[in-house]
């Protein structure tokens, strides 16, 4: 589908033009090419062409009031014409391909070619097989009637290889299609307001079509590209299209253009859309990125800088930023440059956002792949914690794999030679060479499979059905998680900064406390009680300076609360005038939107909102609203009893503040002011100069409205602290106000040693005397800090990089963040996992964050911390059923060859304890449902090893049960039984009992311990809660079954042959004996085995240092950073080995050296300046001279 729809999509709307355009008054290229222009040139064009944007609106049979008619057959025939609103999605991978990439697994393929080898010489008899004088080591004739069935090894394990790939790519299949689905789902869910028949109805951004009357307000992110036709103090971020930072004023003389992806900081108002889905200027973007294709990747630098008239100044910033990187590393080859070119379109994505990134919402089934093009290019700082750990056990277990197969392959070669050519004094005969061969093959093949079982191919399928099942599970927990390795790393978290409204609180404002007329009211006034002068002065103020969008509707069923909808606090305010027995709506008819002269729309900076209207005596008169403390000091009149004003002098406003505002926030209710100022006809006031305007005002009154705690928060909070993570509230509301809810949730406890601070002093605390942030400083508050009240969203970023970034406590600090506003959006992306609230929560904090509260309720955090400690847990069961099976299938398979010249255990037999064990046992142990227990222990943090002492205790426990039980077998299990010896059996020989019995005691015993896995933390009770969970139940006993199948009928190809009853009997005595071992195991103190070493941790150096690039700015993502190092290492790499090639050369030629050192050092100090990453590695002589062509160890080991 991918690029040939864009094409399609083109020419279909092209030849749709030529027969519709007379249809409407303007075709879509006119339209594209206008929202191509920016600023005055836009205006100037929009002048010349049209005459005003109403006569577009004619053009386009849409009213700018009414919007459209919204009939389905003029809808229709819009889409035909403009395109729908919907970019077409990238073709996701085919199952071929996602078996390819399975494919390029390393040991995977070092199997296939053994297999192929194998197979190869199974069929190729040599001449030399009939010459007695060849080799008579073990093994050395050959039954003709076995010789045929050589290739069944072969053919088997290339079966099994076969059925791993299509396990793996079956998974990443479904995984791939999970977030397709849940990326249509986020789609769904968004939704944009527009005017249809004189009706507000919020319709799919799908649905919007050219002509639509869009409301646009603070925090939305545009759906389509359209003209500003009214509105008031509209302020847009453009930067994921421009790059440009600012936000752009928007106005309908001076630049009317809205562009779709582009994000609304302030204000509201109305557009007129013009452009949609493929044509809007995203859309162009995309379409130039080839909304599908690997090759598109390459070419979108070049692609966006031809685009049509598309400025992208910061990619071309951003390129000449890494211009020097790019020059450093054309040295070294070509290739590097393009992923420097690369590296370079990360950096500029990231500041600008990422046009493409940003708009995520508008394509349809965009899924994972966009997702990890956006993780790579935007996300993470660096690898998740887990990922970290598995991917550094995993390469030490393989090292220490390859180690044992290649001692394994030697020792074989070794004492065939020595005892054929040395010991029996055989010549080597050149005709008998491929019979040499056929056993160096078999010798390779026993290598390769003591390698393939030590290598847990396993890991990486458990941790991918571990969080895909988790992910899966935490949408009924109304989490949804939008990148994988957020759900794992909240089971780490150690703080929670919290919003209050919303998150902790219900987000249901009401009024309960007024002071009107000089009376305090704790309960709402009697309206008979209140001047009639102030209750219309009251009504008119909160009815009209408010938004529009916001009303309360009646309930939905019977006897439930009136439904809020918009802006929370408003509707408080709202409720208020209903509780009075007044209405608003007859005052919003009187006074439409239209007509308001002036609006101050509300931001965090101002904290108030002002609108100015025009009275029938032509002068104005100005309402505004906001928190009390703020507004009250712009007041210098108040209105009495009697509705008169009154002076209000600061000393009245203090006294103000401790007699009602104090007592209100002590009582945990959020305390708005509103106000009113008149103004003369003549001469109009300078409306631009808001100091001027904002002030001389008179209070009407003060209200306090309440925001009820969410009756599960405290025991969420309660749940939270015990399991060792501390939760903070950050809010802009008043401290006082704060303080309360929080000692309400029980976030404070009184008593305790803790902080309550505003933003100012905050501020004062952590800045030096030139004003800037000192971690040292941020390192003394945070500790203690439980309530940051006044906070704005820079103090929120600051407060979460501080903690982030701190070294004072020796764990590194694990930081989730809520927000729900736009300006959450930097301290979403800078902490570990960012929270956006599904309800309340502006497009652009989903777009910043990780996981999305579906519910808004912090209790819902809770269950994602407990599934990410179970991904956590389920992980280290796995590893230690896994390293079990492992350790003992390595030792047996060795010492079995060393000894015997045939791993007791054969090839295929080993791949299916392999596969089987690791694909199901990933399954069942992956699997298993969180339990409230996980919330009983304080979190691992980032540098705890993955395999505990406990564990390791554990995994050689049971190893040393199941090595004595094979190795006794395999010695004295012969007479045991009475049956014959399966040792020293020819090359080709029949399957024994004696090896089946091996082969079947230690599946049984991997069963049993499956069982005793199932606990990591050295508990008793291993059947504990084992029916909740009937994935491992099915498992454990499918394995089983499939098992007697493979005994009793595997025959040849799995080296079997069938067992008596009786030995089917022992052999599941012995692995029950797994179980009575493990409580043996339990009792043995853990303190006492200090020489117990742990695995798999992450030191402090290896997380690779954050650089900042600028403070605060942005983070120099993950794998631009490893692009970097890589770099370096090149450099390293390439100097040395030229350094050393010097050296050598010069010492030949016997001259001096010196210039080869200083050549040496100058190169070092230039690789230092591309990235201070790593320490300078100057080469030291005698390294040079020990090595003249191999790179040092060092640059081989780091990478």
């Amino acid at each position: 589908m991918g690029d040939m729809t864009n094409s399609d999509f083109y020419s279909k709307n092209q030849r749709n033009e030529s027969s519709h355009g007379g249809e409407f008054g303007c075709t879509m290229e006119e339209l594209r090419s206008l929202m191509e222009l920016r600023g005055t040139e836009a205006v100037v064009k929009i002048k010349e062409t049209y005459g005003d944007t109403e006569a577009i609106c004619r053009r386009l049979k849409t009213s700018p009031v009414e919007g459209l008619p919204g009939t389905a057959p003029d809808l229709e025939k819009r889409k035909q014409i403009f395109g729908q609103n919907f970019i077409p999605p990238k073709k996701p991978k085919t199952f071929l391909q996602l078996v390819w990439e399975a494919l390029q697994d390393v040991t995977l393929i070092i199997l296939e070619i053994a297999a192929i080898i194998s197979l190869g010489l199974s069929f190729y008899h040599p001449p030399g097989e009939g010459n007695e004088g060849c080799a008579t080591a073990q093994g050395g004739a050959e039954d003709e009637g076995e010789a045929e069935a050589g290739w069944i090894e072969g053919a088997a394990i290339l079966l099994s290889v076969i059925c791993v790939v299509l396990v793996t790519a079956f998974n990443d299949w479904s995984k791939e299609k999970q977030f397709r689905g849940l990326q249509s789902r986020i789609e769904q869910e968004q939704k944009f307001t527009v005017v249809r028949a004189g009706q507000v109805v919020q319709i799919p951004v799908a649905e919007i079509v050219v002509g639509d009357i869009a409301q646009v307000k603070y925090g939305d992110l545009l759906p389509a590209d359209g003209l500003f036709i009214q509105g008031n103090d509209l302020k847009i971020d453009e930067s994921s299209l421009t790059g440009e930072s600012d936000q752009v004023r928007k106005s309908v003389d001076k630049d009317p253009m809205l562009l779709s992806g582009t994000h609304v900081m302030e204000g509201s108002g109305r557009m007129l859309v013009t452009a949609v889905g493929v044509n809007s200027q995203t859309g162009i973007i995309f379409t130039l990125l080839g909304a599908g294709g690997e090759e598109e990747e390459k070419k979108d630098k070049k692609g966006v800088k031809k685009g049509d008239g598309l400025q992208l100044p910061a990619a071309d910033g951003a390129a000449a930023s890494n211009a020097a990187d790019s020059a450093n590393a054309s040295l070294v080859n070509g290739k590097m440059q393009d992923g420097n070119v690369d590296a370079s379109q990360s950096k500029a994505k990231q500041q600008d956002g990422a046009a493409a990134m940003e708009m995520q919402p508008l394509k349809s089934a965009e899924g994972g792949d966009a997702d990890d093009r956006k993780k790579a290019s935007m996300h993470k700082k660096e690898k998740s914690v887990l990922q970290g750990k598995l991917t550094k056990l995993a390469v030490q277990i393989g090292k220490a794999g390859l180690v044992m197969s290649a001692i394994t392959v030697i020792i074989l070669v070794l004492y065939f030679t020595v005892d054929t050519f040395v010991v029996n004094k055989k010549p080597w005969l050149p005709e008998c060479t491929p019979v040499y061969v056929q056993y160096f093959v078999k010798f390779f093949i026993i290598g390769v499979t003591v390698l393939v079982v030590a290598v847990p191919e396993g890991l990486p399928l458990a941790v991918t059905i571990s969080l895909a099942y988790s992910v899966k599970k935490m949408m009924k927990d109304n989490n949804l998680v939008r990148h994988l390795d957020a759900c794992e790393t909240m089971g780490n978290a150690t703080a929670i900064c919290s919003d209050k409204t919303g998150t902790l609180t219900t987000n249901r404002m009401t009024v309960v406390q007024a002071y009107v007329g000089d009376v305090h009211y704790k309960e709402i006034p009697d309206p008979s009680s209140i001047n009639t002068n102030t209750m219309e002065l009251l009504v008119n103020a909160i009815a009209i300076n408010s938004a529009y969008t916001t009303k309360i509707l009646p309930p939905e069923k019977e006897g439930a609360l009136p439904r809020q909808v918009g802006n929370k606090t408003e509707c408080g305010l709202l409720g208020f005038v209903l509780d009075l027995k007044q209405d608003y709506e007859p005052v919003r008819s009187q006074m439409p939107e239209e007509k308001l002269y002036k609006v101050y729309t509300f931001n965090s900076v101002r904290k108030s909102m002002s609108t100015v209207i025009k009275l029938p005596d032509e002068s104005f008169r100005m309402y505004s609203k906001g928190a009390s403390e703020i507004v009250l000091k712009k007041c210098c009149k108040i209105l009495n009893g009697a509705g008169e004003p009154r002076v209000f002098r600061p000393r009245d406003r203090d006294e103000m503040v401790k007699k009602v505002i104090e007592p209100m926030a002590c009582d945990g209710l959020r305390t708005i002011c509103v106000a009113y100022r008149d103004f003369p006809s003549s001469p109009e006031p300078d409306w631009d100069n808001e100091n001027d305007i904002l002030n001389d005002l008179t209070c009407i009154c003060v209200v306090g409205i309440e925001d009820p705690v969410r009756p599960e928060v405290p025991e969420a909070i309660r749940k939270c602290q015990r399991a060792g993570i501390t939760v903070r509230m950050v809010t802009g509301d008043n401290i006082n106000t704060a303080r309360a809810i929080a000692i309400k949730c029980g976030i404070i406890h009184p008593g305790e040693d803790f902080l309550c601070l505003e933003g100012k002093e905050f501020n004062r605390r952590i800045r030096n005397e030139k004003g800037e942030i000192e971690q040292e400083r941020i390192d003394k508050i945070w500790p203690k800090l439980r309530v940051l009240a006044r906070s704005s969203p820079t103090d929120k970023h600051t407060l979460v990089k501080g903690i982030i970034d701190s070294t004072h406590t020796e764990q590194r600090q694990v930081v989730a963040v809520t927000g729900d506003g736009t300006n959450d959006g930097p301290a979403l992306k800078k902490a570990d996992v960012g929270f956006a609230m599904g309800i309340a929560g502006t497009d652009v904090a989903k777009e910043a964050s990780d996981i999305i509260l579906t519910d808004d309720n912090f209790s819902s955090i809770v269950k994602a911390v407990m599934w990410g400690r179970n991904v956590y847990d389920s992980i280290s069961k796995f590893l230690q059923f896994q390293l079990t099976v492992n350790v003992v299938a390595v030792i047996v398979a060795f010492t079995g060859a060393c000894i015997t010249q045939d791993s007791p255990l054969k090839a295929v037999q080993m791949l299916w304890v392999n596969l089987i064990m690791d694909t199901f046992a990933s399954l069942a142990l992956a699997t298993e449902p969180p339990t409230e227990t996980l919330l009983l222990r304080k979190p691992y943090g980032r540098n705890k090893p993955l395999i505990s002492r406990t564990m390791m205790k554990n995994i050689l426990g049971h190893a040393v049960y199941q090595l004595a039980l094979i190795f006794t077998l395999l010695f004295v299990g012969e007479k045991m039984f009475q049956i014959d010896s399966g040792r020293n059996a020819p090359l080709h020989s029949p399957p024994s009992e004696h090896y089946t019995i091996i082969f079947n005691t230690f599946v049984m015993m991997q069963l049993f311990n499956e069982i005793n896995a199932r606990k990591i933390h050295g508990e008793r009770n291993v059947f504990d809660g084992i029916f909740r969970n009937p994935i491992f139940c099915t498992i454990v006993l499918g394995t089983f079954a499939i098992q007697i199948v493979i005994v009793q009928f595997g025959g040849k190809p799995f080296s079997c042959s069938p067992l008596q009853l009786d030995q089917w009997m022992w052999c599941i005595f012995i692995g029950l004996g797994e179980l009575v071992w493990g409580q043996v195991i339990a009792t043995i103190p853990t303190s006492r085995l200090k020489f117990l070493k742990e695995a798999g941790r992450l030191t402090q150096k290896e997380e690779i240092p954050e650089e900042e690039l600028n403070e605060d700015v942005e983070e120099i993502d993950h794998a631009e950073r490893e692009l970097r190092r890589g770099q370096i290492l090149w450099f390293r790499g390439l100097n040395r080995i030229q350094t050393q090639i010097e050296v050598v050369n010069t010492f030949k030629s016997g001259a001096s050296f010196q210039g080869a050192l200083r050549r040496q050092s100058s190169v070092t100090s230039q690789s230092q300046d591309v990235a201070n990453l790593s320490s300078p590695s100057r080469v030291s002589l005698s390294n040079a001279l020990s090595s003249p062509t191999s790179l040092p160890p060092a640059a081989a080991g780091q990478g």
